[in-house]
Order: C-alpha cells, then sequence, then structure tokens
C-alpha cells in the first residue's frame, strides 16, 4: 500500500490498538473544506493525524503495527513530544480572551470578567460547535447586533453553531428566540450556552426549520455561501414585513451570487467585510421588499 492511499480511519484503528486516548485530524495541506454538503464532514486531501497515548503507551509496537498493517517499508514524516498533563477539555480557554463587540457586547470564555460597568457578558464554551466570536464572520454579525434596538424583539438564528449570535441577542434585549441548525452538537453547545448565560427559558433550538412557527423581527444566518443560496427561500419566508435579516458566512466574491439568490425577497443595504487570514468576508443586512 502507498502513502497516498493510507484512509485516516484505518489508521485510527490501529492507533485504537495501542490504547490512543484522543484522536484529532487537521488540514496538512491548507486546503480548507468550506462548504460540506449538510449531514457530511468530509476530510482534507492531505489530512494530518495526531493521536494522544497515555505515558506507558509502547510507541515502538505502534510504529511496528502501523508498518505491518499498511505493508510499508517505512513511515510518512512523522514526530512525537511529550506534553505535560493538563485539563484539555478546557485548554480552548487559553487561546480565547474577552472580546469586546459594538459598544457594550463581550465574549468571555469561562469565568473571565471585564472592566467595563456596562458591559452585556456572554459566556461562552463553544463544545465542538462552530462560532466563537474570533472568526470574521461571527465578529460581523455580532457588531450588528450590538448596534440594533433589541428590546422586545424576537429573533430567528438559522444554523446556530454554538448559540452566541441567539444568546447575545437575548441579553441584549431579545424577549424571546428560535435556534435552527441540522448538528446535533450545535444543538447540545446551544443548550448548554444558553443555560451558562440564564436565558434558556426563553429560547427554543430544532434541528428543522419547519418546526418553527412564528414571526421575526430580527433573522440571522451566519453559515456559507452555498448554503444560503441553497437556502434562499426557506430563509426569506421568515422575513416578514419590518422584519430585518444579516447573513454572513460569505465571501467577498460570492456576494453578488447570494444578493442574485434573494433578489425576489430582500431589498439589501451595502455589504460590510472584514479580512482575515488573507481573505475578505462579508455580512449582507436587508429587509422584506416591500408590496
Amino acid at each position: 500500500m502507498d502513502l497516498e492511499s493510507l484512509q485516516p480511519g484505518q489508521v485510527e484503528e490501529v492507533f485504537a490498538r495501542h490504547g490512543v486516548l484522543a484522536v484529532t485530524l487537521t488540514d496538512a495541506g491548507d486546503k480548507p473544506v468550506l462548504e460540506p454538503a449538510p449531514g457530511q464532514t468530509p476530510l482534507w486531501p492531505d489530512t494530518r493525524i495526531t493521536g494522544l497515548f497515555s505515558p506507558d503507551a509502547n510507541l515502538d509496537l505502534l510504529r511496528e503495527d502501523l508498518l505491518r498493517s499498511f505493508d510499508l517499508g517505512a513511515l510518512p514524516p512523522h514526530e512525537t513530544a511529550e506534553l505535560e498533563d493538563r485539563q484539555w477539555e478546557l485548554e480552548w480557554r487559553n487561546d480565547l480572551a474577552p472580546m469586546k463587540f459594538g459598544s457594550r457586547l463581550w465574549i468571555c470564555p469561562g469565568d473571565t470578567t471585564v472592566d467595563d460597568d456596562d458591559a452585556i457578558v456572554v459566556r461562552l464554551d463553544p463544545g465542538l460547535a462552530f462560532g466563537t466570536g474570533t472568526h470574521a464572520t461571527t465578529a460581523l454579525c455580532l457588531d450588528w447586533l450590538d448596534g440594533l434596538s433589541l428590546e422586545g424583539s424576537r429573533m430567528l438564528d438559522y444554523g446556530c453553531g454554538s448559540g452566541v449570535l441567539v444568546i447575545a441577542a437575548l441579553l441584549l434585549g431579545c424577549d424571546t428566540a428560535s435556534a435552527v441548525d441540522i448538528d446535533p452538537q450545535a444543538q447540545t453547545a446551544t443548550r448548554s450556552n444558553a443555560s451558562r448565560n440564564n436565558v434558556a427559558d426563553r429560547l427554543s433550538v430544532s434541528d428543522r426549520a419547519d418546526d418553527v412557527e412564528d414571526i421575526f423581527d430580527v433573522v440571522v444566518a451566519n453559515i456559507l455561501a452555498g448554503p444560503l443560496i441553497e437556502l434562499a427561500e426557506p430563509i426569506a419566508r421568515f422575513v416578514k414585513s419590518d422584519c430585518l435579516l444579516a447573513l454572513s458566512g460569505i465571501l467577498s466574491e460570492q456576494v453578488d451570487d447570494v444578493i442574485d439568490a434573494y433578489k425576489p425577497w430582500i431589498e439589501f443595504d451595502e455589504p460590510q467585510f472584514k479580512d482575515q487570514g488573507g481573505q475578505k468576508w462579508a455580512r449582507l443586512t436587508g429587509a422584506r421588499i416591500k408590496g
């Protein structure tokens, strides 16, 4: 078997025979998969496999097993390192400091605090779901929400991820909100974060937009351009007269295609952009076309 034909799943099986504690798959070739189909989790063309083993694991036996299992003369480039013992499930907090959006909205990990008497604080543990505020798409939406007058309003978050947007809206004054996501991990993270922020009693979470029956004042969909285009009609049906819509997860070169998909129902303002990692991301805001 050549190295190119090695499948991560098969390598994981060998790791498991030697007591692996955790396996992480990452992009080894800088070729991100930006728009997987709903329900799919495709891997990158070049995938790096990292295994976490206990200190007493016999790595020499692991190497021999890998060579034998895949009929290899030599292993692909690899390295080993010894890690100090930590609470790894909490390590994400070390890379996520409090972040401010707009004039008063803060996203804070764990029990961190901010020196701001007017702060409205969202306490966040993303779990395995997308959305911490660090990505430009989420930041664009949080800035927009902070600038709205949300007192007494109702919001729909279409593709809620960690729940950060819908929870921020509830803390900023929304009376009630609904969140929709097909990913069970996102639903779990949203419910957990809502409880942490004491807004769970005002939030409903569902995996089906068809289960949502309400008229909203604000609708947000921070997903990606492909799904936004595909779901244009079902998203637009929630945008009634006087309802505001925000779409994000859109690269600058995709803006026109997204606008065209919503053209029968939505009139958009000028796009807002934010650069990150060599890419320019966009947020579109608009309202129902009159008549």
